[in-house]
Formats: C-alpha cells, structure tokens, sequence
C-alpha cells in the first residue's frame, strides 16, 4: 500500500464514496458533530423538519457561546430551545456562560483519528489533536446527525514542514499570521493543510489548536496536525488519557503541494484592518495609538495565552484611555487562573472581565469607539465585524496587545523592558464535565417535546427551481466579500438567528442599506440575482447568509470564485452558484442588469458551460459554469437540501 500522510489516514478510514483523488466527489461518514447557538438553532429546526428519533453520530454538542446577552426575551428563548431539542434528539448541551465551543470540545470529547463536522468555520480548530474536523453549513451538520455522510470535493493536501523553535516573545498566533502574510485569504481554498517537522516537537497541543483555528481564514477545507506526545500529554491532563491513539504520517508519504516554516525566524505579527489576510510585522506599525487590547477566543484560548498577559501586567496598569478587555474562554479557565493567583493581576491592572465566551469576537458586545485602534486576539477583522461601523481592528497574539496595553501604542513585546514569563501548564487543570448535560436515554427522550419562544420560527418553504429565470441583478459586489457583509452578526442582528422573515430584514445591508426593501419587491415576481467578484462568501459558516437571501428571492448568484462553506450554503438552500468562464464578464455587469437563463433543467446536467443572456434576447451574452455534483444539482432543483432529503425518504421502504 501507498504511504499516506495524516489526512489521506484519516478520509481514507472514513470513506463512504469516492478515492483520495484530489478534486473527486467523496462522502465521508461523520464521528461527531459540533454547534453552536448562532448557527445551531437552524440546525435544530432541520433536524426537526427531518424527524429522526434520536441523532446517529457518536458524540453530538450543542453549546451556546456566541449570543450570551439578554437585552430581552429572543437570546434566553432560544437557548432553552436548544436546551430542549438537546434532551429530545440525544444531544450534549453546554450552558451559557461554560465556555467557547472549540476549546471546550477539545477537552471534554475530541478524540484523535475521529471526524468532526461543525456549523461553525472554526470547527477546523480540532484538528489540533489529530482529526479530521471540518466547518460546514448547518443543512450538512443536520444530515450528519441523522447518520447521512458528508459530502465534498477532495482537497489537495498541504505539507507545511515546521522547524526550528519559536523565539521568546513569538507564539503559535504569529506562526498563522506569517501562513496569511504569505498566502492571503484565498490561499488554502481546496486544499487541506497538514503540519509536519521537528518544530512540532515543541508547539503543544493548545499551540497547535490556534494555528488549526485559524485555518479558515486562508480559506482552507480544515488543518490537520498528527496525534503525537503533545497530544498525548494534553488527553492526560484532562483526565482522557484513554482517547488517545497515535497518528502520524507514515514513512515516505508526501503531499500535493509544499510549504516550509523556520520557526526561529519568526517575529511578533500582526494583521491590519480590515482582512486578516494584511498581515505585517508589527514593527511596521509600532507606535500607533491604541483605544482597546482585546484578548480571548477561539483564536487564542489556552491558559498559556492569558497567564502570558497575566504574568506581563504584574506590576503595571494599563494605560489610561485603553481598554483592555479579558474574555475567559471557559469556566474551567477561570478557575486555573484564580486558583494560580493570576486573575488577580488582571483585576489590580485594570483590565475589564466578562464572561466565557465569544462576546466581541462576534460583534456581541465590547465594541470599540468609531476609527480607534482595537488589537484582539480574535480570528477575524472584517469591516463592523466588531459590532462598530466604522472600526479599525488588528489581529495580534496575547504578547502583542498586552504590550500595546500598558504603553498605549501598538508595541512589539520584544521592545518592552521585562524578562519574556515562563509559562507552565496546570498540572491538575480544573474539570468540570458535569456542568455539561448529557443526553438522556431513548426512552426519556422520546416523550419531550421542543420548546419554542414566539421569536423561533419553522424553516420557510423553498420552492424548486424553474426552467426559466429572468432575473434583475440587485447588487453587484467586489472581491472577498463576507459573510459579515451579506448577513451581519452583532447583538442587532443574531438574535433573530430563529427567524428567518425577521433577520432578511439585514441581508446585505452593510453593502446596500436598502437592499432588504428592494429585494421585499421583487420576491413575489421571479426573484433577483446578485454578481460578485472572487472568493465570495468568505469567513463565517453562518448559513443565514444563505437562507435570508433566498427567503428574499435570491435564485442565482454569479461570481468569478466562491468561499467553500457559503458556496454549499448557496446549493443546500437551492440558491444556484454560477462562475463565469471569462472572468472579465463581470467588468460589464451592473446593478439594474437583466439575467436570462432558459431550459435550465437540461442544460444543468450538461457538462459545458450555461450561456447566459443579459437585458433580452438581442443582448449580449456570456459563458458561466455550474461545477454541482450530481447530488448538489437534485438538491438545487428540488429547491433546498431538506426538499432533496424528503423527496428521497419519502422512497425509501
């Protein structure tokens, strides 16, 4: 047999169809499963509408992190909807205020050679600990659940041979800002990245999960590291030393494409507003001014992140006119850092502390004041993504805005007149997996029902598409636009995450304020189309970026190249994803534009390119390409995923 690296290991063990031939269709069987609030509600409502009797998966999640504030009744509605749909389907159910998901996950349920498919983007955190863990849309986590594969292309697996020793005042932060210096935001899309090398010798297993995290702003399907001593050591320290299992890649094996990393070369980065991608060294930008340090997340989650800022503050305070905000990413972590003695420095320094979980990371509180610099911890950066129009955010690690804390301006560590801390992980760390609630049995379960806030709607009905669409484009976009930017999040916004009819109202508005109303108009005729240009729909997995549209008529959206999680968003809600052949078509588009595409059910199942008309008959016409699998095409057709699903329930004996 070949030699195979981690990850042809870990898909080829988990193979329902398909070969490990990059760009072929395959289906994966599904270990676990992972969601959170903002996006697990319509998770739940589609596992709801497909009726199963209990989930099939091994270990199903729910946590609720993201919309913890409760200015009103729709955020605690839903959780107590979670909390229910929970307890009826056999689902583990982690409280407000316990803790961000992927940490949390990591300590309580992952499990190396295991799949992981999650409705959140940064579900790729989890291959830190040697698995295959992949941020999808919420449709696909619900199959999954009920014990369908997942369904995708096969990526091109990316060696990134790590060497050398990250030097002091360096972190695992700054080895994936100096991946996005390089490659940008496009340059994982279709591809895998696997760490590899002597240099993973001395990154641990919470070092690793912030490179892994991360992953999905170069674009990537997820990020694989092997299962290795550092794995080992962190299973132990949490008690679950008999999860592990080795996993490396085997003698010879090679990958697709190469990149190389002298860890002892790197110094501190950091990404400047507004694309985590704008990554430069933050000697380029020492000495700016500063309003806020920002330190938590996903992205930086570990208690070597806070005990480094911790540790830097003993003895200082911050500087007048920062604010310096603290974000505990689990209860557990709190804990570590008040039992060590660390949680005070941050109290005598300062510093503001709120509660376990997302918060600002995703616009949910801790917004910064208009046009001041914000340096956070955070994964992303995109434009109000902090919950402030006009904000300035940068990515940096927690050495770097903790510096720029205490002086006031954006400061690279190294200059700062202190010894780098030493940093020794909690030999007994906190464990509290039973405030996580476990399923019940079968039996409880089957007798309970779903408890729904008047702000928790059904799903809409979708309708299949028609062999005709003449449709006007209402908006045409640039390049790289977000998921931020077709649905934004913030406490404005999420919590109408149950309420499709509600949250539509916000589709697209940071783009075009009225395009909601615009939309309304057109929904009842044949709908609208949208144009943009490459790698749309990156960042969030938020798949109301899909549905909202497509509840407003959204039918077609014809771009020169799509973010992999927001282009399956688009097929699942049967919005269809058109390329053009001839990227400089785009150039001749504009609002106000007519589409016309004719006998589409046909031509659909073609190979060759639609050819698509603009404003008539007699106008000019363009080449556009599809690329659906056959199953992304029925459900396309059948008008949404669900459709496609019941449709074949409904045959089966």
């Amino acid at each position: 047999m070949p030699a195979k690296n981690v990850t042809q290991q870990l898909i080829d063990a988990h193979l329902t169809l398909g070969s490990l031939t990059p760009d072929e269709n395959i289906a994966l069987h599904i270990d676990q499963t992972l969601t959170q609030d903002a996006t697990g509600t319509l998770v739940m409502l589609a596992v709801e509408a497909m009726n199963p009797n209990r989930v099939q998966t091994e270990v199903s999640v729910q946590y609720v992190d993201h919309n913890l504030i409760q200015s009103d009744n729709k955020n605690p509605d839903d959780h107590l909807f979670l909390r229910s749909a929970c307890r009826r389907y056999g689902i583990w159910y982690s409280p407000p205020g316990h803790g961000v998901s992927h940490p949390v996950h990591m300590m309580h349920f992952g499990k190396p050679g295991k799949t992981l498919a999650g409705s959140d983007s940064h579900t790729c955190a989890a291959g830190s600990l040697g698995m295959l863990a992949i941020g999808c849309g919420g449709l696909d986590v619900a199959l999954a659940m009920v014990g369908e594969p997942l369904h995708l292309k096969m990526p091109r697996v990316w060696g990134v041979e790590l060497t050398g020793r990250l030097p002091k005042w360096v972190s695992a932060k700054d080895v994936i800002l100096e991946m996005l210096r390089r490659h940008g935001v496009k340059g994982g899309l279709n591809r895998i990245i696997e760490y590899h090398g002597p240099g993973l010798e001395h990154l641990s297993a919470m070092d690793r999960h912030v490179i892994a995290n991360m992953g999905a702003e170069l674009g990537a399907t997820t990020t694989v590291f092997p299962a290795d001593r550092a794995v080992r050591d962190f299973l132990n320290r949490y008690g679950r030393g008999e999860d592990f299992r080795e996993l490396t890649a085997d003698s010879g094996a090679d990958y697709d494409d190469h990149d190389h990393i002298d860890l002892s070369q790197l110094e501190p980065m950091i990404a400047k507003p507004t694309s985590p991608g704008n990554v430069v060294p933050v000697s380029e930008v020492a000495g700016e001014d500063i309003y806020q340090a920002y330190i938590g997340s996903s992205a930086n989650p570990a208690f070597r992140d806070f005990v480094i800022a911790s540790k830097m503050l003993e003895g200082h305070r911050v500087h007048p006119g920062v604010s310096f905000d603290v974000n505990p990413t689990s209860r557990e972590l709190l804990e570590d850092l008040t039992r060590e003695g660390l949680l005070n420095h941050f109290i005598h320094a300062g510093t503001r502390i709120h509660q376990a979980g997302c918060n600002g990371c995703i616009g949910m509180g801790q917004a910064p004041a208009t046009g001041r610099n914000s340096l956070r911890t955070v994964p992303r950066n995109f434009p109000g993504r902090s919950g402030t129009k006009e904000d300035s955010v940068f990515l940096c690690s927690p050495e770097t805005a903790t510096a720029s804390a205490i002086t006031g301006v954006i400061t690279d560590p190294r200059t700062l007149k202190m010894e780098c801390p030493n940093v020794d992980e909690p030999a007994n760390p906190a464990i509290h997996r039973d405030l996580l609630e476990a399923p019940l049995d079968s039996e409880q379960a089957k007798a309970l029902g779903l408890v729904k806030g008047p702000n928790i709607k059904s799903l809409p009905e979708l309708k299949p598409l028609p062999d005709t669409l003449t449709l006007p484009v209402l908006l045409k976009a640039g390049d790289n636009v977000s998921t931020d930017e077709i649905l934004p999040a913030g406490n404005k916004v999420l919590p109408f995450r149950s309420n499709i009819p509600e949250i539509s109202k916000f589709a697209f508005t940071p783009l075009d304020p009225d395009f909601p109303q615009r939309a309304k108009e057109l929904k009842e005729s044949n709908g609208h189309a949208v144009v943009a240009g490459d790698n749309y729909g990156q960042g969030s997995s938020r798949e109301h970026a899909a549905l909202a549209p497509r509840y407003l008529g959204l039918r077609v959206v014809a771009a020169t190249s799509f973010a992999r999680i927001h282009r399956q968003n688009l097929i699942n809600y049967g919005v269809l994803p058109l390329t053009f052949k001839n990227p400089q078509d785009l150039d001749s588009l504009q609002t106000g534009d007519v589409l016309h595409l004719t006998g589409l059910h046909h031509a659909l199942k073609q190979t060759r390119p639609l050819l698509l008309t603009v404003n008539g008959e007699t106008g000019r016409r363009m080449e556009v390409e599809h690329g659906l699998s056959h199953r992304n095409l029925e459900a396309v057709l059948a008008g949404s995923l669900i459709n496609l699903f019941k449709k074949q329930t409904a045959r089966r004996p």
